[in-house]
């Protein structure tokens, strides 16, 4: 199969790409990046075609694309990819307002292509094992679950709104709430969320702390801060506590990791050393594209994901707790 990913603006592009190469049945064979400079080196480094004309690279004979464009410009290349006809991965959150995600979803609906949204978390050893032991109903009935994905701040269009769509909260609910919904097949009834900016002179926020309902009755807590230091080790986290009537689980999905004391860089850094989730969902991502079958992780679950996100900021706007009022697709 012949791939070719749109942009590397986003920090997750390299690792994509690396895993498209590895994979025995895939073939890296185009990037476009409107950066041309950056399409050059990345064309050079994956030994790949690169194009700076979007057409020009959907007109080649790639099958599927992964998208790793800025939030903001999600909508306009998936679309594209859509009615060229490609199937296509996009990077997380599926875009940055409600009603260009629909489009999204409608135009690849409409062009009969797939289109999964980048959830690796899922893919995790750690997280299948997770979702078994709680459909075993080895710790009961789930009543609450505590999720924290801290990470650094990563600058660049992350922290311009325009192009992000927010700071921290849209960068790092959507990871928890995807999760919690996978796990436990429930949907968030209402939202509370204090969102502000506490570490950085930035204009998005780099912090907060998020409480929902799930329809279910179970209370779910996240902390989506950018609040580890430029020093620390690795990039920051995903930890679940999930509390269950007859035991509880505590899960830190990093875990697996090396440390390195690198003298000749001058820090100290985790290398992890389990079953990296990425190329877990490169590879379900080509499987699903092979198989004609629908993928694991839905342009609706990226929607979903994304009305709570918004949910949050609403209620964090007007200090007050926000019902949600799903949108029908």
């Amino acid at each position: 199969m012949k791939v070719g990913i749109i942009s590397f603006a986003h920090l997750h592009a390299s690792a994509y790409a690396h895993y498209l190469m590895e994979h025995p049945e895939v073939e890296l064979v185009a990037i476009w990046d409107e950066d041309a400079k950056r399409a050059v080196e990345m064309a050079e480094k994956y030994y790949c075609h690169c194009y700076t004309v979007l057409e020009e690279f959907l007109a080649t004979n790639i099958e599927a694309v992964v998208v790793c464009s800025e939030n903001a410009k999600h909508k306009e290349h998936v679309i594209a990819a859509a009615k060229a006809k490609k199937h296509i991965l996009c990077e997380k959150p599926i875009a940055t307002d409600l009603l260009d995600a629909k489009a999204m979803i409608d135009a690849c609906h409409q062009e009969n292509v797939v289109l999964q949204i980048a959830y690796p978390v899922r893919f995790s050893p750690v997280m299948q094992q997770v979702k078994k032991i709680i459909e075993s109903g080895q710790i009961g009935k789930i009543v609450a679950i505590n999720g924290t994905n801290h990470g650094q701040m990563p600058g660049g269009w992350f922290i311009n709104k325009s192009l992000s769509g927010g700071g921290a909260a849209t960068d790092h609910i959507v990871h928890l709430l995807d999760l919690t919904r996978w796990l436990l097949n429930d949907e968030v009834r209402n939202i509370y969320a204090e969102l502000d900016t506490k570490f950085y002179d930035i204009d998005v926020e780099d912090c907060g702390m998020v409480s929902a309902e799930l329809e279910s009755g179970i209370i779910v807590s996240i902390d989506p801060s950018w609040s580890r230091p430029k020093t620390f080790p690795t990039w920051g986290d995903v930890t679940m506590e999930i509390t269950g009537t007859k035991g509880d689980l505590s899960i830190d999905v990093f875990k697996q990791h090396l440390v390195w004391y690198n003298d000749r860089d001058n820090k100290v850094q985790q290398l992890p050393w389990g079953r990296d989730m990425d190329q877990g969902l490169i590879e379900d991502f080509i499987s699903c594209v092979k198989e004609g079958r629908e993928p694991s992780i839905t342009g609706e679950d990226g929607f979903r994901a994304l009305e709570v996100v918004k949910a949050a900021y609403q209620s964090s706007n007007n200090k007050k707790l926000v019902e949600l009022d799903r949108i029908d697709l």
